[in-house]
């Protein structure tokens, strides 16, 4: 599975990296891009198989990257890893096609709950 992370934190990137693996969950390739605009063009070049991105980063926003995507027809597996967590920002994610939304702080467990289930039905 290719997985890219999409965090404007380089911390935040290595912590889910991290947890990935913890959770029992890795990828035979990670990439990590620092801004919606950074992961468009490494989607281009290389598709990934999920793809887990931040709600708020500079250049373009994790919303913006999935709504553009949308637009382009491009469908992967794409879900939000953030503190944003209300409900209107879910019911936006969902409606523009997010499969998940995991809120920081998160644990192994979490990803294992909510990826597991993705890696089932694969």
């Amino acid at each position: 599975m290719k997985i890219l992370i999409v965090d404007d934190s380089r911390a935040m990137r290595m912590i889910v990296r991290r947890t990935l693996r913890q959770a029992g969950i890795e990828g035979q390739s990670v990439r990590e891009a620092e801004n919606g605009k950074e992961a468009l063009e490494l989607m281009v070049a290389e598709m990934p198989d999920l793809v887990l991105c931040d709600w708020n980063m500079p250049v373009m926003s994790g919303i913006e990257l999935l709504e553009t995507l949308k637009a382009q027809g491009v469908q992967v597996p794409f879900g939000f890893v953030t503190s944003q967590n209300t409900p209107a920002m879910k019911e936006r994610a969902r409606q523009a096609g997010a499969w998940f939304v995991i809120s920081k702080p998160f644990t192994p467990d979490t990803f294992q709950a909510v990826l597991g289930r993705l890696q089932s039905a694969a």
